[in-house]
């Protein structure tokens, strides 16, 4: 009798070990698909890498990604579905850099920027005046940190038609910007969400966390 409570007891003893492997395992796999989904359909952290967004987004800046506003994005397709709504004039957007498009997935870039023309604007530059439509436009956020005018698209571009699909970006830091002034359009279909919060912001050469800007939304 003693043997058999021996060997029971064994027994017990093992499952233990085998089930808290298999429960870990279990919480492992269902945290990763978890987080694949979130960051694929939900919201995606992104960090500020340039001051091309100064001084509405510094450099060090960590902001969340709502990615589903303009639309839930089915994976290994372009296509879109359950849109809120279409990005709009001042939205800040993340998207992928449309001149690594013919890059590997892996290699390409995402750039965020302000959208200031949308399918069916007109935008021109004059003396670094933006015109929507054939008015100035200009938003509080916007700076210009050198005085000089350029002739090139930098400070001056000819009028363009912002096609179906299609929007003009630009940076708030607008004569250190590198937008659409220079390589063109964002293509509806690359854009991968609305930039709405900062959840975390560091100082590098200050060594040290910026905690005014912390939870901040992002206008």
């Amino acid at each position: 009798m003693t043997a058999l409570f021996g060997r029971k007891d064994k027994a017990a003893k093992a499952r233990p070990a085998k089930s808290k492997l298999r429960d870990w395992t279990e919480a492992i796999i269902v945290a990763a698909i978890l987080a694949l989904f979130i960051r694929s359909f939900v919201v995606q952290a992104f960090k500020i890498p340039s001051g091309s967004m100064e001084d509405t987004l510094l450099i060090g800046d960590h902001l969340l990604v709502n990615k589903f506003i303009y639309g839930l994005e089915l994976p290994f397709t372009d296509e879109r579905f359950l849109s809120i709504r279409e990005p709009e004039t001042g939205d800040i957007i993340v998207f992928e850099f449309p001149e690594d498009k013919d890059k590997p997935f892996f290699k390409r870039r995402d750039f965020i920027k302000r959208v200031i023309g949308t399918p069916g604007d007109t935008v021109a530059i004059r003396d670094k005046q933006v015109f929507l439509n054939g008015e100035p436009f200009s938003i509080p956020q916007e700076v210009h940190k050198e005085p000089n005018v350029t002739p090139g698209p930098r400070d001056n571009m000819k009028k363009i038609l912002v096609p179906p699909d299609k929007y003009f970006v630009m940076g708030d830091n607008r004569d250190r910007s590198f937008d659409s002034r220079f390589w063109g359009l964002v293509d509806e279909e690359t854009i991968k969400g609305l930039a709405f919060i900062k959840y975390w912001s560091w100082d590098r050469e200050e060594f040290w966390p910026r905690w005014e800007r912390i939870g901040r939304p992002i206008d």
